[in-house]
């Protein structure tokens, strides 16, 4: 197996030095940015522009214990019969009780939550799937883009950071177990650099673009689990990804998110003849775990032969519907679709991953120096299956948390330091040396070959017939994409791609039971023998 993507020598390219590197730009890695204070260089890369990110389109909100009926203990309880009995339970602890502390921090800079219609200095609190309590705050339906158009615009008036785009993340650098940079590609020039830091940050997000399905951004490839694998790290969970149970199918789109929240303001699920069916599956109905939903919505198909099931919300006025889902309203609107008059045509579609770079309380790795936060970590909150609105929430309470810690790494002297740090070459590793063609690979087809196998058959529900057909497939990818001497971000994704599916599809097979989003027919129940994480490496592998 391959140790880097590229072959270089840091000693004879371009070096930047820096105290903090953070890969990415959605709400974990900004927000770790402006929790590290002034004290330190930052630098922050994002291979798009840095507004480009998942945080950005998630429209339902912040989950966060704030009415006088609830409490971090009922939130915390509810996190973990979503996780479906495989939740750390010290990492949920701490993502409840410190919750109210980071919405304040958000507030203070700028970000502005709807506020409750009888006492404007109170947040307004909705209901999503499987809360017991309204306890989601939210901005319209764009809390992701508020929160993250406010955090962005903080930082960038931080003369200490500097943010870089279109820069791609390649490959971790690190001797004994220790890391000191990376490797990146500026698309712009097609030159490569060497970024030397004294700890470095992962918040590069999740794998969703593995599937031809999803809310995802093109962005979400799953490079910070790759090279994180590629350096000896360890990755966990990497079989449990949600499906979202309701995105907008439209021949236009398919892509795009009806928030959850929906369902908490009252819309109801009805099949092709305008039967309401949830209630018949589960006690809570629209507001059963995401996992759940999506399930019943996928049998409801099989049994129809239809393509896609109904979401209706008709019950509210379009006033109310305007206000209070405006990015949802007018987007269906351009398709045609009045939502206080029509039903919304929707399916499942793959939302977020559970699974990535093992982390502990701190967001540290099995890699020193080395940190990882958001949906590019596994710190075991979500468990098997994510509790609604706790994403956004995550990547504030461990970025914060990272951020308290840095200054037991980062010293006095770092920048000399850093400079001092040893030089990486990639001469003698098990790099690719031929081209795409000589190869046989051609990577725009592979690509989108593997993220049409994973949909089919590694989705909603899976069996070992299944998973084994979708592993020959990126194996034969995989084999032939691990000859490539990349050059170019094509060839990036498909190596890394197929490396990540493959891990994905033998995690799903060696758990051989049916728990949270990990859903085999052939397994049907969930077996207390498999409470455990499957933690995966190279030497596992």
């Amino acid at each position: 197996m391959r140790r880097y993507l590229v072959d270089f020598d840091t000693a004879a390219m371009k070096k930047v030095y820096t105290d903090v590197l953070i890969i990415g730009s959605g709400i974990a890695g900004v927000y770790t940015a402006l929790e590290l204070g002034d004290r330190y260089d930052i630098t922050v890369i994002t291979k798009e522009e840095v507004e480009i990110s998942n945080s950005v389109l998630a429209q339902g909100g912040i989950a966060v214990s704030l009415d006088k009926n609830d409490s971090p203990e009922e939130h915390m309880r509810d996190t973990l019969y979503a996780g479906a009995g495989l939740c750390d339970e010290e990492s949920v602890d701490v993502l409840v009780h410190e919750a109210a502390a980071n919405i304040k921090r958000v507030c203070n800079f700028g970000v502005q939550f709807d506020k409750s219609e009888n006492n404007e200095k109170q947040l307004a609190l909705t209901r999503e799937g499987a809360h017991s309590k309204n306890r989601i705050i939210h901005a319209g339906d764009a809390t992701g883009k508020e929160v993250c158009d406010k955090l962005i615009h903080t930082l960038m008036q931080r003369k200490n950071v500097r943010i870089e785009e279109r820069i791609w993340a390649l490959d971790l650098l690190v001797e004994d177990n220790i890391c000191y940079g990376i490797i990146a590609y500026n698309e712009k020039t097609g030159e490569y650099t060497a970024y030397y830091a004294g700890i470095v940050i992962c918040a590069s997000g999740g794998y969703g673009q593995l599937y031809y399905y999803t809310t995802n951004p093109e962005v979400a490839t799953g490079d910070g689990a790759a090279m994180a694998y590629r350096a000896g790290g360890k990755l966990a969970d990497l079989e449990f990804v949600q499906f979202h149970p309701t995105v907008l199918y439209h021949d236009k789109n398919k892509s795009f998110l009806i928030s959850e929240a929906v369902r908490g303001e009252g819309a109801i699920l009805r099949n092709s003849k305008g039967e309401r069916f949830m209630p018949k599956y589960h006690e809570l109905a629209e507001l059963a775990p995401r996992d759940v939903v999506s399930r019943c919505i996928f049998k409801e198909m099989q049994k129809t032969g239809d393509s896609h099931m109904w979401l209706d919300i008709t019950h509210k006025s379009r006033e109310y519907l305007e206000k209070r889902f405006p990015t949802i309203f007018s987007t269906c609107l351009e398709y045609g679709i009045d939502i206080s008059k029509d039903y919304i045509p929707i399916a499942p579609a793959e939302h977020y991953c559970m699974g990535g770079i093992r982390t502990g309380l701190y967001g540290d790795t099995s890699i020193g120096r080395f940190y990882a936060c958001g949906e590019s970590a596994c710190n075991g909150i979500h468990g098997a299956n994510r509790l609604a609105s706790n994403s956004l929430l995550e990547g504030l309470v461990f970025g914060h948390r990272i951020g308290a810690c840095a200054d037991q790494l980062i010293h006095d002297d770092r920048i000399e330091r850093i400079k001092a740090m040893p030089d990486f070459t990639s001469t003698g590793t098990k790099n690719g040396s031929k081209t795409s063609k000589e190869a046989g690979l051609d990577p725009v087809g592979a690509i989108q070959l593997l993220r049409r196998t994973m949909s089919s058959l590694v989705g909603i529900v899976r069996t070992k017939e299944g998973l084994t057909e979708a592993l020959e497939k990126i194996e034969e990818i995989e084999k032939k994409a691990d000859q490539v001497k990349c050059s170019v971000p094509e060839e990036f994704i498909a190596v890394n791609d197929s490396m990540l599916a493959a891990l994905v599809i033998r995690s799903a097979i060696r758990r051989e039971e049916s728990r949270g989003a990990h859903y085999r027919a052939d397994f049907p129940n969930t077996d207390d023998a498999w409470k455990r994480h499957i933690i995966v490496s190279k030497e596992n592998r």
